[in-house]
């Protein structure tokens, strides 16, 4: 089952569920800020993707960080730091069951959807 995460109010997420609808993709959405987000989830995607692709270091709630809270970013400390800050995320993050990938980009996407059907 196909699952896109992220925020319902976040421009890139409309244009991706958008774009999923017009191909017709069968997926199911999930909210970060209404559905929440577990630290064991964003460990599984820590397994496919590293860090520094799943973190968004545009985003204010990076920018608002203390020097000593960005240093202390890592593989182990991230899935409780991202729960805790679920906008930390780069957006959406498209969950195919077998791959995860973030950020939205057709052709990428359409290249995983291939993959995944």
């Amino acid at each position: 089952m196909i699952t896109l995460y992220g925020i319902k109010n976040c421009d890139t997420v409309r244009k991706a569920c958008k774009w999923l609808d017009a191909q017709g993709v069968a997926y199911t959405f999930h909210d970060f800020r209404q559905d929440g987000l577990t630290s064991a989830q964003v460990a599984l995607w820590l397994e496919q993707l590293p860090l520094e692709t799943l973190i968004n270091k545009r985003s204010t709630t990076w920018k608002g960080f203390s020097d000593e809270e960005k240093a202390a970013l890592n593989e182990s400390t991230a899935p409780q730091v991202c729960e805790a800050n679920v906008t930390l995320i780069k957006r959406p993050v498209l969950d195919t069951g077998l791959k995860v990938i973030t950020g939205f980009n057709e052709k990428a996407w359409q290249t995983l959807l291939k993959e995944a059907s």
